[in-house]
């Protein structure tokens, strides 16, 4: 059994959460609240009283014991059993003490002096027969303030600073490790805490994956390449947009890789401190030395690996080019260790140092791009597992229907439409939770409860079925899916869906049916209404960027000719423009003139299919949604021979039937069998070898 299905096979089971280490403050503080609980229960609470009154008591002979306190120049007073059961001391001593204690002290003077009231009480006792005096006692008491005036503070204080320092020193002082703030925070998985993903839960990253097996097969088995002369690459660079799987393709080569992997993100070497960020990189090298071989992962590495010197003020010191220095030199300096991988992500590329990304540090950038309609197939059918999902659920359709997605977008639909059919109480996910949670992640949240006036809801209903028209009447624009009239999101009055084909390269002639189709709704509100309302927004905001785009980036327009003033590796502090006043002037006007002719295209196009327009339009305001059947049965089908995403995609995986893929199995075979007969006949050899690599390609 390999140890992929090992680690499958057995059940994670969480830790239970660490308790707090049991800090020596809690104890001092228990102790110290137990002494005086003890101490106040043993001395009692006592009355305060005047010398009068205890002259009084005295003489009535309810006075028991008289005990002077002579450095607190205090007496204390005990009362006889018989004076106790008074009612008059009973109800005071009860009332006035918190804690009474029968054996006393009771009451309590403060004297003057208390030379002078031992005189004073042995001429009161004089007055008495001698059987029945009872005399005094001296004591001295000490206080709180007298230990504390002498040793006591010194004592107190030396605890304190020893007890900060351990706070401070240890991993959750609130002095953010004052004394570690060096070490670095990499997170380490290994043998005993192993990161649980492989490379099967990664979809729709072929290439990106074969790259990063390489390299964990390299640590595996280093002698199958070094038998040829190959060196273990340094490091390899995961760029791509976000949300395509970065930090997952990640998780699985921890999980896949059987040497110590070290996580941590470039934030973590930022701190307020002069030099710490380049101390955490050499801890963070040293730990990784010192169980090398190891690969070390930083995610969004962009944080300290900014291109130096922009932006800087004259004389400053840079915390960060001084840490992006460290790393430069620990990846690739005099001491550098082979045996220390680096992996790293980031999403924006166009930012980070020229002498981080050259081979030596990074020998390898991985491009990860939004997956194709074949790779967003595989990522349905991984995050589809876990739900339980009815038969008609087909990832093919899925896939079609989620252009542009990313691995992440794609795991959120998922849970949507799995929280979609909890809420309406079904017992399996069907395809119509999954359109909803499409239109949820598109569009926005559903409101059907939103008032809409009438008159509104009308101009909503003709502005979509112009987008609607405008895209089924023009050769080049993206066939329509859905269109609807129930608001969504923020300020989403109407939602229109389209499929469009995936494409890399598009002509002019395709940019502008795609500005008409999006000027269709503002056109149709002019054509029917005679005035325009301010529900055009986003659409108005999407052809400007693309006029703009195709006149001075992409060089689609004759007077300004082949000119593109994009910069794809500007370093963000661009100041002033790279043209004239004059060109911009130009531009402005060229991209005038391709807007008016757009929209009065799309304003003649509609004016044609006004019929259709009306048709569908009132459809809307009856059932606020409308689907491509329906837009079928309403005006017809497309007069355009065009294959959607899905289709071609479809129809490409039926035209190899069984049939036809055996026969070409035994052409294959064939034509082998005659390569391996003639290879000695160098001739015939080179015609047979792109036949049979041909006929393979065509199995596959």
């Amino acid at each position: 059994m390999s140890e992929n299905t090992k680690n499958k096979s057995k059940k994670f089971v969480p830790k239970p959460p660490q308790k707090p280490g049991f800090q020596l403050w809690l104890i001092v503080a228990a102790v110290a609240v137990l002494i005086g609980l003890t101490w106040i229960q043993q001395r009692g609470a006592t009355v305060d009283i005047t010398q009068k009154r205890f002259e009084d008591m005295y003489t009535n002979g309810d006075v028991a014991k008289v005990m002077i306190v002579k450095n607190m120049d205090r007496v204390d007073v005990t009362l006889s059993p018989a004076a106790l059961s008074k009612e008059k001391y009973k109800a005071e001593l009860e009332s006035n003490s918190n804690f009474f204690n029968p054996n006393g002290p009771h009451y309590s003077l403060q004297v003057a002096s208390s030379d002078k009231f031992a005189t004073d009480f042995d001429a009161l006792e004089e007055q008495r027969e001698s059987d029945q005096r009872i005399g005094y006692s001296v004591s001295t008491e000490e206080n709180w303030s007298s230990w504390f005036g002498s040793f006591g503070f010194l004592i107190l204080l030396f605890v304190f600073f020893w007890f900060m320092m351990r706070r401070m020193a240890g991993p959750s002082g609130p002095g953010g490790q004052i004394f570690n703030v060096g070490k670095s925070k990499a997170q380490l998985f290994d043998a005993e805490n192993k990161v649980k993903i492989t490379f099967d839960n990664v979809a729709g990253l072929d290439e990106a994956k074969e790259e990063i097996q390489e390299i964990v097969e390299f640590l595996k088995n280093p002698s199958k390449f070094t038998k040829l002369g190959g060196k273990i690459p340094k490091g390899a660079l995961l760029v791509g947009p976000p949300g395509t799987g970065k930090t997952l393709l990640a998780k699985a080569v921890a999980g896949e890789a059987g040497v110590p992997f070290f996580t941590l993100s470039g934030s973590d070497f930022v701190e307020m401190f002069v030099g710490v960020g380049a101390a955490r990189v050499r801890d963070l090298f040293k730990q990784a030395k010192e169980k090398a071989p190891c690969i070390i992962f930083i995610d969004e590495i962009d944080a300290i690996g900014r291109s130096r010197g922009k932006g800087q003020m004259p004389g400053s010191n840079d915390e960060r080019e001084n840490t992006l220095n460290s790393l430069l030199v620990e990846m690739d300096g005099f001491g550098t260790d082979t045996g220390v991988i680096v992996l790293a992500a980031t999403n924006r590329p166009d930012v980070l140092d020229s002498a981080l990304l050259r081979p030596g540090r990074f020998d390898r950038q991985i491009s990860i791009d939004k997956p194709d309609i074949v790779g967003r197939e595989a990522i349905f059918k991984v995050h589809l597992k876990p739900i339980k999902i009815a038969e008609d659920i087909d990832p093919k359709k899925l896939a079609a229907q989620t252009p542009g997605f990313a691995g992440a977008e794609i795991a959120n639909v998922c849970n949507e439409a799995a929280l979609i059919a909890a809420r309406r109480n079904k017992t399996a996910v069907d395809m119509q939770d999954f359109q909803d949670a499409v239109d949820r992640v598109i569009g926005g949240l559903e409101k059907k409860n939103k008032i809409i006036s009438p008159e509104e809801k009308k101009i909503v209903a003709y502005h979509e079925a112009g987008h609607a028209v405008a895209g089924w009447f023009l050769e080049h624009a993206d066939p329509l899916v859905k269109v609807s009239i129930v608001p969504r999101g923020v300020a989403a009055l109407g939602y229109a869906q389209y499929l469009p084909k995936e494409q890399f390269l598009y002509q002019t002639e395709q940019l502008i049916d795609e500005m008409c189709m999006t000027l269709g709704g503002r056109a149709a509100e002019e054509i029917i209404f005679g005035k325009i309302s301010t529900g055009a927004l986003s659409d108005l905001e999407r052809i400007t960027k693309m006029a703009y785009s195709m006149v001075s980036v992409y060089g689609m327009n004759e007077k300004l000719g082949n000119i593109s003033f994009y910069e794809s590796k500007s370093d963000g502090y661009k100041m002033t423009k790279p043209y004239s006043e004059a060109t911009g002037e130009m531009i402005d006007q060229e991209v005038h003139k391709l807007i008016d002719f757009a929209y009065k295209r799309t304003l003649e196009l509609l004016k044609e299919r006004k019929g259709e327009l009306e048709i569908l339009a009132k459809e809307l305001l009856e059932k606020e949604i409308l689907f491509q059947s329906d837009l079928e049965k309403l005006i017809g089908k497309r007069p355009f021979e065009k294959e959607t995403t899905y289709q071609a995609f479809t129809n490409k995986k039926d035209k190899v039937l069984p049939e036809a893929a055996a026969e070409v199995k035994e052409e294959v075979a064939a034509e082998t069998e005659s390569k391996t007969e003639s290879s000695s006949e160098p001739e015939k050899e080179e015609e047979v070898t792109p036949a049979v690599e041909s006929e393979t390609k065509t199995e596959k």
